[in-house]
């Protein structure tokens, strides 16, 4: 049974939860189904939305005794290779983008044009931390601190998701948890990945 995990993994995507679950639970209790593909091409996105889906993979395997297979074709980047993992198996093209195990959280700031432009930011809130990165506001260290601090947990988690999945098979090096990405060649040399092949070859 193939279940297709396309494009960011999101709350109101087409690779939500709400939308892959449905899919799971059809594919895993399909009784002509001897296995699960998921066929990947995702850049990641929602650490959320990707680790319910992990989890529910693996309780679905456990209920219904199914090898779960990842294919990848272009990319299984970041939130999709939290998904990936929970898989049995993990299949790459040679060329294919795999990896990118880290959190990011980005923003913009706009004090210093404010500056220019004569603009006034007047931001009244009720909680020390209410305005926490607020664009228009200058940064505040103790605030920056706690945000790295947060996705710094949320990295744990990933890591210990990836390391529970690949087991012995993963090769740690300094850069395995740096948020880097590889080609498919690369990914199963690594132990990101098992082996080459498409989705006809796992089928």
């Amino acid at each position: 049974a193939l279940v297709e995990v396309r494009g960011e993994i999101a709350a109101e995507g087409e690779a939500s939860a709400e939308v892959l679950l449905g899919a799971l639970k059809n594919a895993f209790e399909d009784a002509g189904a001897q296995a699960v593909v998921l066929r990947i091409n995702s850049p990641g996105g929602s650490p959320v939305q990707s680790g319910i889906i992990h989890d529910e993979i693996k309780r679905l395997k456990a209920k219904h005794n199914k090898k779960v297979y990842a294919v990848v074709e272009e990319i299984c980047a970041s939130g999709a290779y939290y998904i990936a993992v929970a898989a049995d198996e993990i299949y790459v093209d040679k060329a294919s983008i795999v990896g990118s195990i880290g959190v990011l959280m980005d923003g913009f700031g706009f004090t210093g044009l404010m500056d220019k432009l004569g603009v006034e930011r007047r931001l009244i809130t009720s909680g020390a931390n209410k305005g926490m990165l607020d664009p228009f506001s200058p940064v505040n260290p103790r605030q920056l601190q706690l945000a790295k601090a947060m996705i710094e947990q949320i990295h744990r988690q990933f890591i210990a998701v990836v390391k529970e999945g690949r087991g012995d098979r993963l090769k740690e090096g300094p850069d395995t948890f740096s948020g880097l990405y590889w080609n498919g060649e690369e990914a199963v040399r690594l132990g990101l990945a098992d082996a080459t092949g498409n989705l006809d070859f796992v089928a």
